[in-house]
């Protein structure tokens, strides 16, 4: 499928299960979402590519006070989540959430870990939205 170089087209790869950014065609820089102008030699020259949703755990803490969104999911001090800093293998990093660790014992979780995309369904109906998240690679 094709995305432009607009905003709102990451969210519609999410919805295809597809994870996108963009790749400058003068000094081949991946960054996510993509831009329509290289963070690094500030080039024009852009392009939408879609990664391959691998990558590793570079960061992470577990969260027991949630944002009002991530409450509204059910999450709180006694259901916390883990949000983590996904370093894809194609370069560009990205927050997400962790799914599918021990958040009983978080100093078990290991930075360098290999993850791969997955995506969370969140509301109802017209209010449906789709979220990026990870898990360990099995």
């Amino acid at each position: 499928m094709d995305y432009e170089m607009v905003s709102t087209e990451f969210n519609n790869a999410l919805k295809n299960k597809q994870l996108i950014g963009g790749q400058c065609q003068d000094c081949g820089h991946n960054c996510i979402p993509q831009r329509q102008v290289c963070p690094k030699c500030h080039s024009h020259n852009m392009e939408v590519i879609t990664y391959s949703g691998l990558g590793k755990l570079v960061a992470y803490t577990v969260i027991y006070v949630p944002p009002v969104d991530m409450a509204n999911a059910g999450y709180n001090s006694k259901n916390p989540y883990c949000s983590g800093i996904v370093e894809l293998v194609e370069g560009p990093r990205i927050s997400a959430q962790i799914l599918d660790v021990d958040l009983t014992n978080p100093e078990n979780i290991e930075i360098g870990s290999q993850l791969m995309m997955t995506i969370i369904m969140r509301g109802e109906g017209e209010n449906k939205s789709s979220y990026l998240a990870f898990s360990p690679k099995k």
